[in-house]
């Protein structure tokens, strides 16, 4: 998932939003001792959510379909397929309009800008004027988004091109994404309860 899905599946707390959103950009396993309790939490979950993801076999189809031309960024494309299906079906999820969520977060990230990884608060100004997490619900958005992806890599990736993928099997990705989505929110859940249960003992 990306950077939509990752905030949205963090719950409410304003810290592990922040460290589910930075998850990507942390190295190593002691996290609790580089960062706050909550923000850690966030990154934690982060990587149970791309351990989940990575592993289901709903996602898996979607990322066969990719791999003859996209290869080992067949992941990476499924990724931003899922969080432009979220941003389209966002009413389905969640009671704010998508434009109010998106700044609200924005204005979160940009709070805790001192706690963010350095490629985070490069990153975040980008973020805000291109208004990312809206522009996800739009296919150009969701293209303009994989290009620079693909721009950012050292390698031939054809990113650039993967919207025509999404065109062309766009009832198919919607399908996995919408029997997948449900799965993984639950498991996000059953994850805060739990952790927030051991903390109480």
């Amino acid at each position: 998932m990306n950077f939509l899905a990752h905030l949205f599946l963090s719950g409410t707390d304003p810290e592990t939003r922040v460290g589910n959103f930075i998850g990507d950009f942390v190295r190593g396993r002691n996290v609790y001792e580089q960062f706050s309790p909550n923000i850690a939490l966030g990154i934690e979950l982060h990587r149970e959510i791309d351990d989940f993801t990575d592993s289901h076999t709903v996602v898996l189809e979607s990322k066969i379909r990719l791999r003859p031309k996209y290869r080992h960024y067949a992941p990476v494309i499924v990724d931003m397929f899922y969080d432009h299906f979220l941003a389209r079906n966002w009413s389905e999820y969640h009671p704010l309009p998508l434009d109010q969520y998106a700044k609200e977060s924005y204005e979160l990230l940009q709070k805790f800008s001192d706690q963010l990884p350095e490629r985070v608060r490069q990153l975040l100004p980008y973020m805000v004027k291109g208004n990312w997490l809206v522009s996800y619900a739009q296919l150009e958005g969701i293209n303009r988004a994989l290009s620079g992806m693909a721009h950012r890599s050292p390698y031939e990736s054809k990113m650039e091109e993967a919207t025509v993928e999404l065109k062309k099997y766009y009832p198919e990705f919607e399908k996995e994404f919408l029997q997948f989505f449900p799965e993984l929110k639950e498991m996000c859940e059953q994850f805060l309860v739990a952790k927030s249960n051991s903390q109480k003992k």
